[in-house]
């Protein structure tokens, strides 16, 4: 593939809201993923904007004791970027005035991506930006609660339901007509759900529709060449890095250097990643207790170690680990001189197969109908 180059000179800076995001790079939040521990991980890398994993309005409003533990972020996190998610623009209103009355965030993030048909079935996640007056009534209800304290709200959705309903340019027009200070577009539909491959054409589309602020790419981007060449391809601010960095935060110092126009350092051979994944380990018990740490390890493994030939026996046991002395002893078994396989850039994480997307009875029917979906505020996913 053609390495793509983008120099310094030829690119102007990302800003969200005042804040300058340099390189245009942000981590998507991913649920029970970018915690704290592994956003300082990839922050240890590369400069960008790191969004938390995604926090429920009802439940900053209701003082969730669990969700007030997710919203932490380490001392030299900025700007601290949240992803808030909810559907009733009275609940987002509340939430945020809580989030920038206390000083919790510099940043917050919305996500209509999400394709889970729990989510769906609602009216949440993905199916929503359909209803196009509940969408901005929402978007405006946030922006207004941000605005006294300077802190810009970005909006995050996808291309659509189905083929057959395509919201995301309505979407992008409406965020920005509320006062959005940026939008995303994962380019796929909810029905593709993490299947098949992005199309980056809607990116392109979308960033001639919106034409004041910020709009950023995602949707398969798993190297840095893929992310230069969405820019080059879509004209688009920056990218969302999602799936592609699991098990590779060091993606983030690829990117940086590859919009920085330096070569791009080595992949890390198998004793860097065990060192990585140690660092993980040590960050997410300083978190959560080693308990909690160690059981929220055991997803990252297969991650961490795809492509790498270290037998099944030392995969499985890496994938039940269940204390850092055990972790140690396993590690020591590694060959620390294995070098990074190339083949182990392509797709990571969800991928599966595209479906019918599950909506409430009559969502179709008028799409803008302002009334807010029943139930929906209690649901919670990534996207």
């Amino acid at each position: 593939m053609e390495h793509v180059q983008v120099t310094p000179q030829t690119r102007t800076a990302l800003k969200i809201g005042p804040y300058e995001v340099d390189p245009p790079v942000v981590l998507a939040p991913m649920a029970g993923i970018t915690n704290i521990a592994f956003r300082q991980l990839c922050q240890e890398y590369g400069a960008g904007l790191y969004v938390c994993e995604m926090i429920t309005a009802r439940a900053v409003v209701e003082r969730h004791p669990g969700t007030m533990h997710m919203m932490t972020f380490a001392a030299g996190e900025y700007p601290r970027s949240m992803q808030l998610y909810g559907v009733d623009p009275k609940t987002m209103r509340e939430a945020v005035k809580i989030i920038v009355g206390e000083g919790l965030a510099d940043h917050i993030d919305q996500n209509y991506g999400c394709p889970v048909a729990k989510v769906t079935r609602k009216g949440g996640g993905a199916a929503l930006p359909y209803k196009r007056t509940l969408f901005g009534n929402i978007v405006r209800a946030s922006v207004e609660a941000a605005e006294p304290a300077g802190v810009p709200v970005t909006v995050k959705f996808r291309v659509g339901i189905d083929d057959g309903h395509h919201t995301y340019l309505d979407a992008g027009r409406i965020a920005e007509a509320e006062g959005a200070s940026a939008v995303a577009l994962h380019a796929r539909t909810a029905s593709q759900r993490y299947s098949g491959q992005a199309d980056w054409s809607h990116i392109a589309r979308l960033k001639e529709a919106v034409t004041t602020i910020p709009v950023l790419g995602n949707g398969d981007i798993f190297t840095a060449d893929d992310a230069l060449r969405m820019v080059a391809e879509t004209g688009c601010d920056g990218v969302v890095v999602g799936r592609g960095c699991l098990g590779r935060p060091w993606l983030f110092g690829e990117l940086e250097a590859a919009f920085a126009g330096r070569p791009l350092p080595e992949g890390p051979n198998l004793g860097e990643v065990a060192r990585v994944l140690r660092r993980h380990a040590e960050l997410l018990i300083e978190h959560d207790g080693a308990g909690k740490a160690m059981r929220d390890l055991r997803k990252h493994m297969a991650w961490y170690f795809m492509g790498f030939p270290i037998g099944s026996e030392l995969r499985r046991s890496f994938a039940m680990v269940s204390s850092l002395a055990e972790l140690d002893d396993l590690i020591a078994r590694l060959d620390h001189h294995a070098p990074f396989p190339t083949d182990a850039l392509g797709p990571r994480g969800r991928q599966g197969s595209p479906g019918k997307v599950t909506l409430p009875h009559g969502w179709l029917d008028d799409p803008d109908d302002p009334c807010v979906p029943e139930g929906a505020d209690l649901m919670h996913s990534g996207g």
